[in-house]
């Protein structure tokens, strides 16, 4: 009885061994996983998160993939230098100045890009900040040239927040006929304008401590909510993210108005960073799947999730404008044609 019984443990201990051969090793499943890697704005943290989210279960479900990211977000123009400078991987990068991808990816790292978002600049704050209950869209110039008034934005070399930020001071001059980047921007930094050209050296300096910049717009985000920053210049989108109080400004100056791109494009910018001067003009969103993408075809996939309704909506929760239809230029892919109206 105990041969048999040693016999018979013989036996199912072959047969438990010869399953766990034919299906494979412990713990394994028969889903493939994959990691996309994503260089994007800050600006798009908020939207691109709950897309990367809904992407992610869309891909178990329909693709057979389990997908993980890697999410970088940083200025946009440091998005861009991590690919071209720094020849860091990448599958897919997302600017808040689609310009940035054809003056700096074309075409040695992608022959197609898309423009597909849009936003406008507002003055965010909230009720701790000095003067909260004064400031409006026509003093505000005022309230922030006020002694003790702290404000910020992002460094024009890494972001465009920042450059925007800057040339919306440098059209105010125009709009309201005062010297309001004078007395804003070059009598507290080292930025400095010759006309209606403005430089942004590529070491900006502080002269007094009224003005506060960091890399990317939402690094002055805890800033402004901690009260140690009482306004800064940010996207209205992230400010609507982040229910914080904004003030919008005239359409002339706000940089959103597609029919005031000609007043826009008076003015000017150099990048000390880069060398390359930027016409102001309206804001306008670009994406990109790289060339060398490590996983392009699963990005492409998620590209074409972004600009299809999925994408629509979830832009439209975060309070960001989406074009309808997207713009593509170049060798657009096969997969998002029927998404975009395709140009040049």
């Amino acid at each position: 009885m105990r041969k048999a019984g040693l016999l018979l443990t013989t036996v199912l201990l072959l047969a438990v061994l010869s399953a766990g051969c034919i299906s494979g090793s412990p713990g394994k499943t028969s889903e493939k996983e994959a990691t996309l890697t994503i260089f994007h704005a800050g600006s798009l943290s908020i939207p691109f998160q709950q897309l990367e989210n809904e992407f992610s279960a869309y891909a178990e479900k329909n693709l057979g993939v389990k997908v993980k990211f890697q999410d970088e977000a940083s200025g946009s123009v440091e998005a861009v230098r991590k690919v071209t400078d720094l020849h860091e991987k990448a599958d897919i990068v997302a600017t808040a100045d689609y310009t940035l991808i054809p003056q700096m990816l074309v075409p040695n790292y992608t022959d197609f890009y898309v423009l597909f978002a849009t936003n406008q600049i507002v003055i965010a704050f909230t009720n701790k900040s000095r003067y909260a209950d004064e400031i409006n869209s026509t003093n505000w110039y005022e309230i922030l040239a006020k002694p003790g008034v702290r404000f910020g934005f992002s460094n024009p070399n890494d972001d465009p927040c920042g450059y925007r930020s800057v040339m919306v001071m440098k059209l105010a001059d125009l709009y309201y006929h005062k010297p309001i980047f004078e007395t804003l921007v070059e009598k507290n930094t080292n930025i400095y304008a010759n006309g209606t050209h403005v430089y942004a050296p590529k070491e900006i300096q502080l002269k007094t401590d009224k003005i506060v910049i960091r890399p990317k717009e939402t690094d002055l985000t805890g800033l402004v909510e901690s009260g140690s920053l009482d306004y800064f210049f940010i996207y209205k989108s992230v400010a609507e993210q982040h229910n914080l109080s904004y003030i919008t400004l005239p359409d002339e100056i706000n940089l959103k108005d597609f029919n005031k791109a000609d007043y826009y494009g008076q003015v000017e910018i150099t990048l000390g960073s880069t060398g390359k001067t930027i016409k102001a003009k309206p804001i306008v969103y670009g994406v990109t799947v790289l060339k060398d993408a490590p996983n392009r075809e699963l990005a492409l996939q998620f590209l074409k999730f972004l600009l299809g309704e999925e994408g629509k909506k979830v832009f439209e929760e975060n309070h960001q404008d989406f074009l309808n239809p997207p713009v593509a230029f170049g060798n657009v892919p096969d997969e998002i044609k029927d998404l975009v109206e395709v140009k040049g």
